[in-house]
């Protein structure tokens, strides 16, 4: 059982025309709207995260699919699902955590409940106010690919921690603390004026290249060697490690000089679906990134 395949299914039986993007834009609203589970154990451990880091991470996951979308994050509802071995301090932390991460981001209300492992469901809006949404299917033959930057930090950092590596540095801040692209996000969606693909890099940049191929029916080139990323870190951790939250974009090279910092990576080729890493064909990334339900 894979996260694709069920969301297919679900997509098949609610037969709705907003689930397939990292958002759901509701244009006669003018908002788009995201949501996000984090599970003890699955997405983060208490053995080396702190409530302000768990909060942090749990705000900003949700504004980065926000930004993703183009539009300006606004509102952040928070669920919260309490083990009793978490205290009003853990609490007062995590909020801190959240509130700083969501940045002018306003977090409104939620629910708590009690439960037996620490659960986070989050509810991000955003606003199309001046600004043009993307879609993982407007990629276009001759736009060019760029990302907002390094890639494999948070994967090194994960491998770190789960060493008992617990040190601050670079990568498991990237893993803990992760950054949402909110300047990237802005300059693209403020001066575009055609449409344009957009995702984040949360199941990692081969799978976030693949899904945008996918959704637009284009074939999309890319070269290992311009891909910003760490020397210490490996290319099988920069394309599959995951939980990067950098953006990729698939944008004419028009509105490259209007955008302040950028990497380009590679380009879509041609019509068709099709991903190219270093004139290799690439068909499947599913059994390369995290699988939420395990390996069957």
């Amino acid at each position: 059982m894979r996260e694709k395949q069920l969301i297919n299914i679900i997509k098949e039986e609610t037969n709705s025309k907003y689930i397939g993007d990292d958002c759901a834009y509701i244009k006669n609203f003018g908002i788009t709207v995201t949501q996000d589970n984090l599970v003890e154990d699955i997405h983060f451990s208490l053995r080396y995260a702190s409530a302000y880091q768990i909060g942090w991470k749990s705000a900003a996951v949700n504004i980065s699919d926000i930004c993703a979308s183009g539009a300006k994050p606004e509102y952040l509802t928070i669920g919260l699902s309490l083990p009793n071995y978490v205290d009003e301090k853990f609490v007062k932390e995590f909020y801190e955590g959240a509130k700083d991460a969501a940045k002018d981001a306003e977090i409104i209300g939620g629910d708590i409940t009690g439960s037996d492992k620490l659960f986070i469901s989050i509810t991000a809006i955003g606003s199309d106010k001046g600004r043009k949404i993307s879609s993982r299917s407007n990629a276009k033959k001759g736009y060019k690919v760029i990302v907002s930057g390094e890639h494999g930090n948070s994967a090194m950092g994960l491998k770190l921690l789960s060493e008992n590596k617990l040190e601050k540095n670079i990568f498991t801040d990237s893993h803990l603390m992760p950054k949402a692209q909110i300047k990237f996000s802005k300059e693209i969606a403020e001066n575009i004026d055609c449409d344009y693909a957009m995702m984040d890099t949360s199941d990692g940049l081969a799978d976030a290249l693949y899904q945008i191929a996918l959704a637009s029916d284009v074939k999309i080139s890319i070269d290992t060697l311009k891909i910003p990323h760490n020397s210490l870190v490996s290319m099988e951790q920069v394309l599959y490690g995951g939980e990067d939250y950098q953006l990729i974009a698939c944008v004419p090279e028009k509105i490259l000089n209007k955008i302040t910092n950028y990497y380009i990576i590679g380009e879509v080729i041609s019509d068709g679906f099709g991903l190219e890493i270093d004139k290799k064909s690439i068909n499947n990334v599913d059994d390369k990134i995290f699988n939420h339900f395990g390996k069957n």
